[in-house]
């Protein structure tokens, strides 16, 4: 099967072997799929029984209201799934859509193969039910955190909650964000004009330094969070 070796990175598959995971693919009646940028790939209101796993690319979860005013839930790049939670959840339809944020490249399993008992008696498929609990887990902690940056009063108070939740993630004061500035502002839910303007009064005094997606803090940041 093509893009095992990419498959097996994922957490899902943790500690499932490459055989064995050609052998789970099949099982859970995989089907690759390619989207495009800004494709559709489940629409709000639609009923949904498939998990995604992201091969290659990114794919945002959006909430979109009336008017069009959008808001990125999440962000989901390679080895993630998305739309576990809807699958087995009680409910008929999904609440927001998922569209491809660039060319992306999935993989779409059927939800309830993976929490029924295996009919061909897998041994590994336990190990994918204790795996897909820990992104359960995983995902809830990371939403407490995204309700904390917006929670924020101010939108420099926002940047900097989240700024500095990449700063711990990658150790070091220097780091990349997987988002554009749009996309940064959808997940912040701030006015994007509004946040490049704080971003550029925060540069100026001395706080961060940035070039597109890449930041670099400073010690007087400690100032901004006082």
């Amino acid at each position: 099967m093509n893009y095992i070796i990419e498959i097996c990175k994922s957490p899902l598959l943790n500690g499932i072997s490459k055989a064995d995971a050609i052998r789970l693919m099949d099982c859970l009646s995989a089907q690759k799929k390619e989207f495009e940028r800004n494709d559709y790939i489940f629409r709000q209101g639609q009923a949904v029984s498939l998990i995604g796993l992201v091969i290659s690319g990114r794919v945002h979860v959006v909430k979109e209201d009336f008017w069009g005013n959008r808001s990125i839930i999440t962000q989901i790049g390679p080895g993630e799934i998305f739309a576990e939670a809807f699958s087995y959840a009680k409910t008929d339809t999904i609440p927001f859509n998922v569209i491809a944020a660039e060319k992306t490249v999935l993989i779409l399993l059927d939800a309830k193969y993976i929490i029924q008992t295996c009919p061909k008696a897998c041994l590994f498929h336990g190990r994918v039910i204790e795996n897909m609990l820990a992104i359960l887990a995983d995902k809830n902690i990371r939403l407490t955190q995204k309700i904390d940056h917006i929670t924020k009063k101010t939108t420099r108070e926002k940047l900097l909650s989240f700024l500095s939740e990449y700063a711990i993630r990658a150790g070091s004061s220097s780091f990349y964000i997987p988002f554009n500035r749009q996309e940064m502002a959808d997940y912040l839910s701030v006015d994007r004009s509004a946040m490049s303007n704080e971003l550029s009064k925060m540069r100026d005094e001395g706080m961060l330094k940035f070039t597109k997606n890449y930041f670099e803090l400073s010690s007087k940041l400690k100032a901004g969070l006082d």
